[in-house]
């Protein structure tokens, strides 16, 4: 299955557009703080699943799926 058609995924790129819809509000001091903590680790979530659809094996795709 196509990592794109995962449900998890989709929720994760649409919570992913609200972060970054929210954090262009924040106080422009805190672009490189929390602005930026914030945008890397929603946009992680989705990219370890599709990292992990990539992989051969069954437990190299848990793996990058597990928290």
């Amino acid at each position: 299955m196509d990592y794109k058609e995962l449900d998890a995924w989709k929720e994760c790129r649409k919570l992913a557009a609200g972060i970054y819809k929210i954090s262009a509000n924040f106080n422009k001091d805190e672009k490189y703080g929390i602005t930026n903590q914030l945008r890397r680790a929603v946009v992680s979530v989705p990219s370890n699943i599709a990292e992990g659809n990539g992989r051969q094996y069954k437990n190299e795709t848990i793996q990058f799926l597990y928290c």
